[in-house]
């Protein structure tokens, strides 16, 4: 979907009253037959309502999909009357029976309507259109997130484990899915054929979890290069006039790029399933690996060290870094070694402390970090300029990440964040963050 086209329509539609009112029927309409299908107690009927509603659904112009949300968020939430009741006889007895009614009555009929809407052919691939249409203009309109925590809810069981499939792409998979890669890559773009081959060759594996509705569509995928020792910078990595390696004298596995690729699916987890089983694979084809490790951006931190700068000049010290780190406007800064040796002494603990302590709800700011080290990820090191592209130089300053799977302590590493709210690191990572100014203020960590 064209978003800001999406919008462009809307507006128009504010000068244009008949327009809007046609669309408003048009949604009026899919709604009727949303209610026949909630209706429709047949087998074969309701299969053959399911594909002409859907068919509506899809068909509907995009200047009457806020009507139609609307009409959802309003015709098919729980009747407040009808669960106050419930609620009343639940609480006077609490019975089996009581309680099955109750529950029946909080699902909001929206859920059943999509579970109708499945039925048809291509029922789940134009469900997850639908929420990543819905998203797209739900921070404009609040009163849609029933609709958004319903399919949510559904996706989490359609989208479970248990149906979905891991499968390595290689050259010789169908165009049709490679060409996907090329759309959806989100991290280090693939600027074409020639790239995407050269991240297939022999000393690399793509890995993408699959679902049976949606068989040329990936869910998520992830990109590895098979080297010797942890990579410390991703344009070697990324490089199309590499010399391909041999495989087999890998003992390292790094995961330099993971991209989800369903806007819909947005907030059902595939990342850390398809991370450990990666690695359970790649185990098992070549046994010398030991080291499962990535090579990560550190998306948030230019945004969060200019929101930083009060703070800093607090001290004599932050005052200095702050001073040096105007260094960071210049063009092409850190291809001056006397610019980029002052940058890198302020920028490196200032970025070692944004990892380790700058929280947001107990949680680290930056969301890659919440990622790998909720899925028992160890924080391993930073590396100076590591990403010097013009994309990395814009979001960290060219400074990128290592975290490290050790299977042996994923579990213990996971229990620790989610318990204790604690960033696990290495002692060289945390005695970064301690260097920086703005640990002298909050005292001992």
């Amino acid at each position: 979907m064209n978003t800001p086209s999406f919008f462009k329509r809307i507006i128009r539609s504010v000068v244009d009253p008949d327009k809007r009112a046609r669309a408003n029927r048009k949604a009026r309409q899919v709604v009727e037959l949303c209610r026949s299908l909630l209706s429709e107690s047949g087998e074969v009927s309701g299969a053959a309502l399911a594909r002409e509603t859907l068919a509506a659904c899809h068909n509907l112009p995009e200047i009457a999909l806020p009507a139609f949300f609307d009409l959802l968020a309003s015709e098919f939430s729980p009747d407040p009357q009808e669960l106050t009741r419930a609620c009343q006889d639940y609480c006077a007895q609490p019975s089996p029976d009581s309680l099955i009614r109750l529950f029946h009555l909080v699902e909001p009929p929206r859920q059943e309507l999509f579970r109708r809407l499945n039925m048809a052919t291509g029922g789940t691939a134009a469900l997850v259109g639908m929420r990543e249409k819905l998203l797209a203009a739900l921070k404009a309109h609040p009163e849609w997130k029933g609709i958004d925590v319903d399919l949510a809810h559904l996706f989490s069981s359609w989208f479970n484990r248990g149906f979905l499939t891991l499968e390595r792409i290689d050259w010789h998979t169908p165009a049709i899915i490679l060409e996907q890669l090329i759309k959806y890559e989100a991290v280090h773009e693939i600027t074409g054929w020639p790239d995407l081959q050269r991240r297939l060759e022999a000393d690399r594996r793509c890995f993408a979890f699959f679902h049976p509705a949606l068989p040329d569509e990936p869910l998520i995928f992830i990109e590895v290069a098979l080297t010797r020792g942890m990579s410390a910078a991703v344009q070697p990595l990324l490089d199309l006039g590499s010399a391909v390696s041999d495989p087999q004298s890998a003992d390292t596995a790094i995961f330099y790029s993971i991209t989800n690729c369903q806007r819909g699916l947005r907030s059902i987890s595939f990342g850390n399933l398809l991370i450990k089983q990666v690695a359970q694979e790649l185990g098992r084809e070549f046994p010398r690996i030991k080291t499962y490790a990535t090579l990560s951006p550190v998306p948030g931190f230019r945004s969060w060290l200019a929101s930083a700068q009060e703070q800093l000049a607090a001290t004599a010290a932050g005052r200095t870094a702050v001073e040096a780190l105007k260094l960071l406007e210049e063009p092409e800064w850190f291809k001056r070694a006397d610019s980029a040796e002052r940058v890198q002494k302020h920028l490196v603990p200032l970025a070692a402390y944004y990892l380790v302590y700058a929280k947001s709800n107990d949680e680290p700011v930056d969301g890659v970090a919440r990622f790998h080290l909720g899925n028992g990820a160890r924080l391993e090191r930073l590396n100076w300029l590591a990403d010097t592209s013009k994309h990395g130089m814009q979001r960290s300053a060219g400074l990128m990440a290592n975290y490290q799977y050790r299977l042996d302590d994923v579990e213990n590493n996971h229990e620790i964040y989610v318990k204790e709210h604690r960033v696990v690191a290495s002692p060289k990572l945390k005695k970064l963050a301690r260097e920086c100014p703005l640990s002298q203020p909050a005292g001992k960590r």
